[in-house]
Order: structure tokens, then C-alpha cells, then sequence
């Protein structure tokens, strides 16, 4: 241990919205159990904790806002915010020993305030997206020119999207403030660890995979709480229900929701099963599938999503550009099995038939397949489930996961060890 307390400041979005803002607080928690100092700024402040300060008011949040759509418009993504222009400048960063950066885009982050951070401390980035990584994007698809120093862009659309194609004098502008850090770049996944060795603008900086920490006792195998969640929402005790989580459930097609539809389309006739949906709308998909759906809406804490997974016989994650998703860990450590596409960090965790079912990318007859199987056996199921909780309980928990980054901490600031 340090002869005193590692200090680490949490860069976010936000502390509680998100599958970044959740798994920034869960190191922040864990870090505190451990004993370092830990305290976050972030964009978007949920949580009472007095530990974490917000960056901006509402009046703040508003302008820079509006201030972002019209400087996306020009090609600009975040090289001024009206609310925080010297965003380093924040008192929270004096006696950083680390400072630990999670999502920056979002339009709350002066891109160039990067630097004078990396004058202060040295700086850990755990990479939610590939944004870090590219021109512009959050997720490039099948795009490859984010290996090249992109320009010419194909999709300028896709979040955070912008009006002009400045792709490459971004990618550029990153390369020269990545070059004035001392950065190391974490992968929560086995994907994201290999997409930033393999990026240019990753050259020269330490690159580490530190999988994401879930609570074990908060989403924990819930046999016996199984009838109260399916009471909680109003389902069926005799029902086979399917689990779809997405942030926007109309609007967000990388999370495979029209490969899901497909899937249960091509379920035999016999195969009764209830959709249950969470997240923000869902209003277009009674019109476009046969089954039952139930919309639980937009599940914030962390009991109403371990209702969910518990009243949940599986989960279906079929993604077609993912990380390794906080939902589908979450699902597992309460024993629910989960059911995904092939694709980015999904293998980490879903082990073909070991712990779930790991469909062949893009293969909604596949996804049919292994959604089919699991719900028409129960031992199946039940084996899975209580692999997945095992495979959680040994390499997800959040003590370890902040054992992980402390270690990382005080091996970057050498002087704090005793």
C-alpha cells in the first residue's frame, strides 16, 4: 500500500445515466472501500454523493447544448464548452495523483483542456466507445479509416454526429494532445484492449484490459425473489419471457433491435414468449411483433433493473457493434443467461453454451436458435444461469475491479508506494 491515500479524479458525462457514468461511479465506490481519495466531476450529477461535483448548472447544460448542435453543424466537436472553458482549471484536480477519464464526448469537455490535465497528473482513459480512437465517432461499423487518420468520412451521422467532414483534422487534433500526456488507455473488454493497440493514435501509450466490476449483492441469482419481480410488473408466472435493454428502443440501431424482431419472428408457432422491453420509448414495436410485449420503461436504480433481470428467463443482446455491455454482465450475476451476437467484447463473458448462448454475428436465424433452446429447456437454462453467476462472482466484482485500477494508480505515481 501508498504511504498515503492515492488521489484520483473521475472525469464523466455523468455518475449515474449510462452504461459509462454507472461503471465510472461503481470505481469510484470501489476505490473508497479500498481507501484512496476518490472524487468525480462530471457533466450530468444524479447522485447525492458529496464526493462527486457537477460542472455546470442547468442554465449551463442548456447553453452548451445549444451551443454543441450549432458547432456540430460547422464539423466542431467539443473544442469550446460556454459553461467550462478552462475545465482543468477546476479546484477538484489540485493533488491529483491520477486523473481517470471515462466518456468526454457529450459536449461538457473542451477538447483541448486535455492537455493541461495531462500536465497535472498522469491519465487513465477507459474506453467506453472507440470515440478516443476515431474522427468523430462513438462507433465506426465497418469503417477502418479511423486506422489511417480517417477523412472522407462515410458516416457523419452516426452519434456524435457532425454537418461537415473535419474527420481527419479531428483525428489529428487528438493525436497532438494524446502526444503531450502521459496516457494509458484501458479496455474494459478484450475488443476495446485490441482496437487501441492497433489505433495510431494509440501509439507509444500503455495499453491495459480491466474488465468492468458489477455488484454481486445488489444483482444476485434471485430464484427465490423470481415471483415477487414477475408480481412487481404484472407478469405471468407461467410466461417465457425474453429481456431487451437499449437506452433509446426505437432509435438505436446498433443494439440489433430489428435483428431481435426477426428473431422472434422465426420462433415456431408453439414457442409462446413475452418481449419485455426497458428503456427510453418502445412505442413502435407492437406494430411489428406477433408476441406479447411488456415496456417497464426506463429502469434507473439498480433494484428495478434486478427485478427485471429476475423476472427475466433470458436476456438478448444482439448487438451489432458492442463493447461488453453492463446489462448483459448485470443479467448474469443474477443468474439470467444471456443470449448475443458474436460481436466486439460479447465473447468476454458469454461463452457459447457455457455461460449463454453466443449467436453467429449478424444471424437472426441463429439468434432464433439459441433464443429457442434455452427457453424450451429449463436444465439448460438453470446450467447456464449458475455459470454465469459463477463466471461473475470470479472475474467481475467490484472489489477486484478496484484492486485492479489501484494497483494501476500507484504503479503510475511510484512515489506514493512505501
Amino acid at each position: 500500500m501508498s504511504a498515503r491515500p492515492v488521489k484520483v479524479v473521475h472525469v464523466s458525462a455523468a455518475d449515474e445515466e449510462g452504461g459509462s457514468g454507472r461503471a465510472a461511479y461503481r470505481i469510484h465506490q470501489g476505490l473508497r472501500a479500498l481507501g484512496a481519495t476518490s472524487r468525480m466531476i462530471v457533466g450530468l450529477k444524479g447522485t447525492q454523493d458529496s464526493d462527486v461535483v457537477a460542472s455546470r448548472g442547468r442554465l449551463g447544460r442548456r447553453i452548451d447544448l445549444q451551443y454543441d448542435r450549432l458547432a456540430a453543424r460547422f464539423g466542431s466537436q467539443y473544442a469550446f464548452v460556454p459553461s467550462a472553458p478552462n475545465f482543468a482549471g477546476h479546484p477538484v484536480f489540485d493533488g491529483a495523483d491520477v486523473i481517470q477519464l471515462y466518456n468526454l464526448h457529450g459536449g461538457y469537455f473542451p477538447l483541448g483542456n486535455l492537455a493541461a490535465l495531462g500536465a497535472k497528473a498522469p491519465l487513465v482513459w477507459r474506453l467506453s466507445d472507440m470515440w478516443p480512437l476515431t474522427g468523430h465517432c462513438a462507433y465506426s461499423g465497418r469503417c477502418e479509416r479511423w486506422r489511417r487518420g480517417c477523412g472522407e468520412c462515410p458516416d457523419l451521422v452516426t452519434y456524435p454526429g457532425i454537418g461537415r467532414d473535419t474527420t481527419a483534422a479531428l483525428w489529428r487534433q487528438k493525436l497532438a494532445l494524446y502526444r503531450k500526456c502521459s496516457l494509458t488507455f484501458i479496455g474494459p473488454s478484450s475488443w476495446t484492449e485490441a482496437l487501441a493497440k492497433s489505433s495510431p493514435l494509440a501509439e507509444g501509450c500503455r495499453v491495459l484490459r480491466i474488465p468492468n466490476g458489477i455488484d454481486t449483492e445488489a444483482f444476485r441469482a434471485q430464484d427465490a425473489q423470481r415471483a415477487a419481480a414477475r408480481t412487481r410488473f404484472g407478469i405471468d408466472p407461467a410466461a417465457r419471457t425474453v429481456l431487451f435493454i437499449a437506452h433509446g428502443l426505437d432509435d438505436n440501431p446498433r443494439k440489433g433491435g430489428d435483428h431481435l424482431i426477426e428473431a422472434l419472428a422465426r420462433l415456431p408457432a408453439s414457442q409462446s414468449v413475452t418481449l419485455l422491453l426497458a428503456g427510453v420509448g418502445g412505442t413502435t414495436w407492437p406494430a411489428r411483433v406477433a408476441s406479447p410485449i411488456l415496456n417497464l420503461g426506463y429502469l434507473r436504480d439498480n433494484a428495478s433493473l434486478a427485478a427485471a433481470y429476475a423476472a427475466a428467463d433470458l436476456i438478448v443482446a444482439p448487438s451489432i457493434v458492442e463493447n461488453l455491455p453492463n446489462t448483459v454482465l448485470e443479467a448474469m450475476s443474477c443468474g439470467t443467461p444471456a443470449v448475443a451476437y458474436d460481436t466486439g467484447g460479447m465473447r468476454d463473458a458469454v461463452r457459447h453454451l457455457d455461460t449463454g448462448y453466443l449467436a453467429r454475428h449478424g444471424d437472426a436465424a441463429d439468434l432464433a436458435a439459441g433464443i429457442g433452446a434455452l427457453l424450451a429447456d429449463d436444465a439448460l437454462r438453470a446450467r447456464l444461469g449458475a455459470a454465469s453467476r459463477s463466471y461473475i462472482e470470479r472475474e467481475h466484482t467490484l472489489a477486484l475491479q478496484a484492486r485492479r485500477y489501484l494497483d494501476l494508480y500507484q504503479e503510475l505515481a511510484p512515489e506514493r508506494k512505501s
